[in-house]
C-alpha cells in the first residue's frame, strides 16, 4: 500500500475513530434500533478508517478478521492495534515468537483492507536504541514477510493460525511514545532508517511531536484537556486541518513540535491518517466528521469521502 499520487497533488487522506463498539455510542451516534452486529458496518458507511481495538488486548482469530472485513465497503483501511503481550508485558524482550503469533492471528485475511499498524508503549517505558532496532529489525514490511513469520508461530494458536498470501502487499508500521525519553533526535534517525512513523498524538501528559519520519503520517486524537473525554473546538480543528493538509502535500507545518529540529526528505505528497480516540463522550465520531470537512475543503475536493481517493 504505497502512497501513489499520481496526479494528485496531494496523498490520501483518511479521517476516522479509534474502535466502534462502545456503550455510550448507541442512542448518541449510532441510531437506537441498529444491532450491535450492523455497528462496525454502520460506522464504516461514515469513516474511511478505523483502528482495531481488540487486537491489542487479545488474539483474535482469522474467521474474525474475515468477518470485519465483509461489513466494511471495498475502499475501507482498518488499522491494527499491535498486541500490549509484546510492548507492556514482554516490553520487547523474547518477542520473535508472540510476533509470529500475532501476525499468524489472521490479520493477512484483511488483504486490501489492511492498513498501518500501531504499536503503542505504555508511559513506564523508556527509550532502549538497542532494544527498539531489534523489534523494528523484526516487524515485516510485506504479506509474504508477514506468513514467513507467522509460520514460526508456536502452539497458542495451532489450529487457528492463518499464514497464506493472496497478494503481496506493503505493511506500515507507526510507534506511539508517552515517556519524554524518547525525545532525542537518535529515536528519529531510528524511525526514518526503518521507516517507521512517529505517532502524533494529541493528549494529556504525554509528548506530542511531529517529527516527519516514514511515507505517510499517522495522529491520535485523545483529547487534550481531559484524556479520552475532552472534544476539539473549532479552532482546534482548523489547526490541526491545516496540519493534515500540509502533511498531505509533502510539507510540514510551519509550527511543527519537532524532536529533532532536521526537516524530513521532500516528497510530493504524504498519506496521513487521523483516529480520534476521545470516545467517552461520544465526541470521537463529531470530531472526526468536523475534521474531515475541513481538510476536504483545504484540499478543494468533493465527494462522498472528498479526501480519501
Amino acid at each position: 500500500m504505497g502512497i501513489g499520487c499520481g496526479v494528485a497533488s496531494h496523498g490520501i487522506v483518511r479521517v476516522g475513530i479509534s474502535g466502534w463498539r462502545y456503550t455510550g455510542w448507541r442512542g448518541a451516534f449510532y441510531p437506537c434500533n441498529l444491532t450491535q452486529k450492523r455497528e462496525l458496518a454502520y460506522a464504516a458507511s461514515i469513516f474511511p478508517t478505523i483502528e482495531i481495538n481488540g487486537t491489542f488486548y487479545s488474539l483474535q482469530r482469522p474467521e474474525s478478521f474475515v468477518r470485519w472485513a465483509s461489513q466494511t465497503p471495498e475502499d475501507f483501511v482498518f488499522a491494527v492495534k499491535g498486541s500490549r503481550y509484546l510492548t507492556h508485558v514482554l516490553r520487547l524482550k523474547h518477542v520473535t515468537k508472540p510476533l509470529a503469533n500475532f501476525f499468524g492471528s489472521g490479520l493477512l485475511r484483511l488483504g486490501s483492507k489492511l492498513g498501518p499498524i500501531l504499536w503503542q508503549f505504555p508511559p513506564n517505558f523508556r527509550f532502549d536504541l538497542a532494544r527498539m532496532e531489534f523489534f523494528f529489525k523484526l516487524l515485516p514490511r510485506t504479506f509474504v514477510h508477514a506468513a514467513q513469520l507467522a509460520r514460526r508461530h508456536d502452539k497458542r494458536i495451532s489450529g487457528r493460525s492463518w499464514t497464506r498470501v493472496q497478494e503481496n502487499r506493503t505493511i506500515r508500521h507507526a510507534v506511539e511514545i508517552r515517556n519524554e525519553s524518547f525525545l532525542t533526535p537518535e529515536f528519529v534517525d531510528l524511525l526514518r532508517a526503518y521507516r517507521v512513523a512517529l505517532v502524533c498524538a494529541d493528549a494529556v501528559g504525554w509528548p506530542r511531536r511531529m517529527d516527519v519520519t516514514s511515507d505517510f503520517v499517522y495522529c491520535r486524537l485523545h483529547g487534550s484537556e481531559q484524556l479520552y473525554a475532552s472534544g476539539y473546538d473549532g479552532r482546534a480543528l482548523d489547526r490541526w486541518a491545516a496540519w493534515v493538509a500540509a502533511w498531505a502535500q509533502g510539507r510540514e507545518p510551519h509550527d511543527s513540535e519537532r524532536i529533532d529540529p532536521r526537516p524530513a526528505r521532500k516528497v510530493r505528497c504524504r498519506d496521513v491518517y487521523v483516529f480520534f480516540d476521545n470516545d467517552a463522550k461520544v465526541r470521537a465520531p463529531v470530531d472526526a466528521r468536523n475534521l474531515s470537512r475541513r481538510v476536504s475543503k483545504l484540499l478543494d475536493n468533493t465527494g462522498r469521502h472528498p479526501i480519501r481517493r
